[in-house]
């Protein structure tokens, strides 16, 4: 198979919106690798894992340098998120990928994805804002009952993000935001980060193993998507990052229409 430069010029692209808006990649680069590139859904997903796991181990290293891991939050998302990862696999090893049906399943449960994705990239503010007024000045929970709730939180979004790539980065936040209230936001997503890693990984070998992987395209979206992360991360002090992000989801709700619609 030959190198592609659009995949490369793609992974650019991708890799600034993520250094601008910190947005996870698989919202942005599986739909486009599906609707501009005509990539299957379960080979795009599958790729698209293990660019995320890659990518993500950066992050993961500069937030870990800063001390913004709880790792009671990564161990409580892992242990729900791993066995859900591996149940996913095994279900999709099980049937015939090409079909139309497992490809309508992918493609529906992205496109519904990226609709709540970009609901949260513009609502986030006023749904947190919700939840503690719902809250209010009631006892916390006991620290068992939130690490359950972390626990099947982590599931779900083992669940989703092995079938579409999407689901760990502002859905994810979002509900942790809700969940663990006291704690820093640069805590809580340099703590999605972390998780993600071994959850993206583990998604991305066990495509590997099923036959999903298309590793020249990998190879080309690393090229483009590793300096763009770091222009997005220069420029985003100069960018007006609420405008960035309403842009983003327009673009996201835009991307889920065409899979809802196809």
């Amino acid at each position: 198979m030959t190198f592609e430069p659009l995949y490369s010029l793609s992974g650019l692209f991708v890799g600034a919106l993520v250094g601008i808006t910190g947005v996870g990649g698989g919202s942005l680069m599986t739909p486009l690798l599906v609707l501009l590139f005509g990539v299957h859904p379960a080979t795009a997903v599958g790729t698209d894992l293990l660019y995320a796991a890659i990518t993500k181990t950066a992050g993961t290293a500069v937030h870990g340098a800063h001390g913004r891991i709880n790792w009671k939050i990564v161990g409580g998302l892992a242990v729900g998120s791993v066995p859900a990862a591996l149940l996913m696999l095994w279900l999709l090893a099980g049937v015939d990928r090409k079909s139309i049906g497992v490809t309508n399943t992918i493609t529906t449960a992205l496109g519904w994805l990226l609709v709540m994705t970009a609901i949260m990239l513009v609502f986030r503010g006023p749904i947190l804002e919700l939840a503690r007024r719902a809250i209010g000045d009631r006892t916390p929970p006991r620290p068992t009952i939130i690490l359950t709730f972390t626990v099947i939180l982590g599931f779900v979004l083992g669940v989703l993000v092995t079938l579409t790539s999407v689901g760990a980065g502002a859905l994810g936040v979002t509900i942790l935001l809700v969940l663990y209230p006291r704690l820093d936001v640069r805590e809580i997503v340099g703590s999605d980060i972390v998780h993600a890693v071994p959850l993206t990984l583990i998604g991305g070998m066990g495509y590997w193993l099923i036959g999903e992987i298309d590793w020249p395209m990998l190879f080309a979206l690393l090229i483009g998507s590793i300096p763009g992360i770091i222009i997005g991360s220069l420029l985003a002090p100069k960018l007006h990052e609420r405008t960035i992000r309403i842009l983003l989801a327009a673009t996201l709700a835009v991307v889920a229409w065409k899979l809802l619609a196809s």
